[in-house]
């Protein structure tokens, strides 16, 4: 189990953003691979992965509202492994630490790469500039849901500017940057340490925009409203999450695009309830329709159908109907339709339609209510005081 990222830091759970900040600070210094013998390196880094993660959800307000309100559940099913990083503001503390600009070394070592810090920070992909992830949120009838439909979406979005073809350059090229020659980085050498950090003239990028799109001004992207349709599957549920790779905000400077997430919310529908697969139905029968049997109409989500009544049913039945459910928009198959009847009691009945009962339940012998005969069976046996 994950440790407390407060603890971890060593803070209390009000803790301002300077004293998040502070506390990261003084772990850094303390745990920087950089500063431990070598022996202890392999623990120092392990350590180092920790407070680090910690520090970048703690010092983003977003991130920190799903941490303090879910826990780690909030942050792992929000924020990919590299989200949490993205943002964070780690430069100006190894800067001060005296790890150069960025200390994106130790993080490119420890974490595969250093496209953690987002615009702000290190790398040396064009991951950097990935356009942001967006989330739509679509309202569906309960047939809508279970048949599936087709959806219409209007959102705000960046999408790729046209004239640069989203490099922000004019030529439709990027030109090396010229003091990484196209690597991203650069090395400085600090008393007995050769330091690399990202090159700050291109950001990590490797190459830089020579001459700026006019249109876009040299982001490569423009603001615009998006219109897409989105193919609902039959079967969805409501709160699932449907996600659209690469049809989220366009990135800068010829970065890729993130995703859309559509969030599904589907209306109650007045008669039937949904319970996984399968659709429930309350139906309402007469009392002479469950002491003789009958026939009845049925809805469901295709239309109605037929369904037998047997004599002798009783209030609360179950019946099912095949295939009349849910589909399984994963494994195939679909749920079926259970019917639930319910004897209505007749009311504001006249003297002589209770008089015709009274009649008839003289002629209705004991045996013909064998749950009431067995109740008052075993009653006579329990004692009472």
């Amino acid at each position: 189990m994950k440790k407390d990222y407060y603890e971890i830091l060593g803070i209390l759970r009000n803790a301002s953003k300077e004293d998040i900040k502070q506390a990261f600070r003084k772990l850094a210094l303390q745990y920087h691979p950089d500063r431990v013998a070598s022996d202890k390196k392999e623990e120092s880094e392990e350590k180092f992965k920790e407070i680090s993660e910690a520090y970048a959800v703690l010092s983003d307000d977003e991130k920190k509202a799903q941490y303090d309100m879910y826990g780690h559940a909030g942050i792992n099913s929000h924020y990919t492994h590299e989200d949490l990083f993205r943002g964070a503001d780690f430069s100006s503390i190894f800067s001060d630490l005296g790890f150069g600009g960025g200390g994106s070394s130790i993080f490119e070592h420890l974490f595969g790469g250093g496209d953690f810090f987002g615009s702000s920070g290190g790398g040396n992909s064009r991951r950097v500039h990935r356009g942001r992830d967006l989330e739509f949120t679509v309202n569906l009838e309960f047939k809508e849901a279970v048949k599936g439909v087709n959806k219409t979406i209007n959102f705000p979005s960046y999408k790729e500017c046209a004239s640069c073809r989203g490099t922000g350059d004019k030529s439709g090229k990027l030109s090396t940057c010229s003091s990484c020659q196209g690597s991203g980085k650069v090395s400085t050498q600090k008393s007995f340490f050769s330091l690399t950090t990202t090159c700050p003239q291109c950001k990590g990028a490797g190459s830089v925009v020579a001459n700026p799109c006019v249109k876009c001004a040299g982001i490569g992207r423009i603001r615009d409203n998006q219109k897409l349709e989105v193919k609902i599957p039959a079967g969805v549920d409501d709160g699932s999450v449907l996600r659209l790779t690469g049809k989220g905000e366009q990135g800068r400077k010829g970065g890729g695009p993130g995703d859309l997430y559509i969030h599904i919310n589907v209306k109650p529908h007045q008669f039937f309830k949904r319970e996984m697969r399968d659709i429930i139905l309350n139906v309402p029968i007469t009392c002479m329709e469950a002491i003789l049997g009958a026939e009845i109409k049925v809805p469901t989500i295709e239309g109605s159908v037929k369904m037998k009544i047997p004599s002798g049913t009783q209030n609360g039945k179950m019946f099912r109907i095949k295939g009349k459910g849910i589909p399984d928009p994963r494994r195939g198959g679909r749920g079926d339709q259970l019917v639930r009847v319910f004897v209505e009691i007749p009311v504001n009945l006249n003297r002589k339609q209770k008089k015709n009962l009274e009649d008839i339940s003289r002629d209705i012998s004991g045996n013909s209510y064998p749950e009431k005969e067995n109740y008052f069976r075993v009653l006579k046996n329990v004692p009472l005081d």
